[in-house]
């Protein structure tokens, strides 16, 4: 295995995890646990096959305790992962003719895990699979690796904060390039496209996001042919991943001067969520944070009734835990990051924040939030 995974993957956390369960091996067959542990991203159909749970051009990666991991893949996946992976062996299968879990199941004996303790992401390897893997190799004890990859990975290393400051500059780039050029008549999808073109043209492999008109009451309904007016405000929602870590931001912005109500509503949102970044210090539950926001826009007469006030992000899908919700006990730790956005209806700012002992570090600050952004 190549020296640069230990800039990415915590390696030290993955390995007292895996001795903490007894675990021989870890397969990871989730975008989000692949990607982590092979260090790079599948784009285009090869994403979707990643994602796909039954998809019969499956990818895993198998990573042993001790020795080295290997990516179990296709012909048509091994070229990006021999280019770009920092593992170094690949067992190769034929796709459509051989079942991928199959040739899993040959690996991890070639491996000497066929009565070893291994994990499995028992939320994501289907039914069908696991029966045939345990028909095929019925000593060996299987756990479900999901929540300890979730542990794994929540702690960021410094290779992976960068890789998210390089995606987060991208993306606040893209809103001070294309916002000053939206007007009245400009519709969602030409504004969307603009800046997704930017992110793209700037290094970006894959964006999506959403992007409304504060009339336009379905928040989540795509970017469409509907126009901008004078005043009206934009909300957007973006996520822009380069080399598989994503920027993810919330950026307000008004077509034309902001009036006198919306910089109020504005000044409102921006400081509750500001005392909500400061609750993010190590020992805190999640939980609580999320109380925290409950209260604070009570003070301000809102009721807060949003599901999620921020989580964090990570390696190929930018929600992860832990999630700022209701109730949620996880702690947070030191060099955790947190996707931040307690939001007042369309006013919705949101920046990543690594969380240190001496107070939250700001990632996306290439972009002030302290005023709204007038399209002029």
């Amino acid at each position: 295995m190549k020296s640069t995974a230990k800039e990415l993957v915590n390696l030290r956390r993955l390995d007292e995890a895996m001795d903490a369960r007894g675990l021989d091996a870890l397969v990871a067959r989730a975008g989000l646990n692949f990607t982590y542990l092979a260090g790079f991203a599948y784009p285009g159909t090869l994403a979707r096959h990643v994602d796909l749970a039954d998809s019969p051009r499956a990818v895993y990666v198998v990573w042993p305790r001790r020795g080295e991991p290997r990516i179990v893949l296709n012909a048509i996946a091994r070229d990006l992962a021999q280019r770009d992976s920092w593992i170094e062996t690949f067992d190769v299968y034929e796709g459509y003719v051989e079942a991928p879990i199959q040739r899993l199941a040959t690996t991890l004996a070639d491996m000497g895990l066929a009565e070893g303790k291994v994990g499995l992401e028992l939320n994501y390897v289907t039914a069908a699979d696991f029966a045939q893997l345990t028909a095929k190799l019925p000593k060996m004890r299987t756990v479900d690796s999901a929540p300890i990859m979730d542990h794994v990975r929540a702690q960021k290393t410094e290779g992976e904060i960068a890789r998210l400051k390089i995606g987060a500059d991208i993306l606040d780039d893209a809103f001070l390039a294309c916002f000053p050029t939206a007007k009245p008549g400009t519709r969602e999808r030409d504004l969307h496209g603009a800046l997704v073109a930017h992110c793209l043209q700037g290094g970006a492999e894959f964006v999506h996001g959403i992007l409304n008109s504060g009339r336009n009451t379905i928040a989540y309904g795509g970017e469409s042919d509907f126009a901008f007016a004078a005043g009206d405000a934009i909300r957007t929602d973006y996520v822009c991943y380069v080399k598989a870590y994503p920027g993810h931001q919330s950026r307000c912005a008004v077509i034309g001067r902001a009036g006198d109500k919306q910089k109020r509503e504005y000044a409102i949102a921006r400081d509750v969520y500001l005392d909500s970044c400061q609750q993010l210090r190590p020992g805190r539950r999640a939980g609580e944070v999320y109380d925290f926001v409950v209260k604070r826009f009570a003070k301000e007469g809102l009721d807060y009734h949003h599901m999620i006030a921020g989580h964090s992000v990570g390696a190929w899908w930018h929600q992860q835990e832990p999630v700022i919700s209701r109730d949620n006990p996880r702690l947070l730790e030191d060099g955790m990051v947190i996707a931040m956005e307690p939001h007042l209806g369309h006013w919705h700012i949101q920046d990543m924040w690594v969380i240190r002992p001496g107070g939250p570090e700001l990632i996306s600050a290439k972009m002030s939030t302290e005023q709204i952004f007038e399209c002029q």
